[in-house]
């Protein structure tokens, strides 16, 4: 089975940082974009191991992001 969970990326002045809303403490972080989306994607596959071998429930995705435009 295939999950999808949504991953929020900020650019900061020197890094790109990434978090999974739906994995609270799932973070990366990177000095590039790409790399950043490579080291969550191993952190998400982390933290979800780690909560099995706790014998913990893998988090249900349920984020979910919308772009809203405005004048400005």
């Amino acid at each position: 089975m295939t999950m999808q969970y949504l991953v929020v990326i900020e650019e900061g002045p020197t890094s790109y940082g990434a978090y999974v809303p739906d994995l609270p403490g799932c973070v990366a972080v990177a000095p590039s974009r790409e790399e950043v989306i490579e080291l969550i994607r191993e952190a998400i596959e982390f933290h979800i191991e780690g909560l099995k071998e706790d014998g913990l429930d893998t988090p249900v995705p349920h984020s979910s992001s919308e772009v809203v435009e405005i004048a400005a």
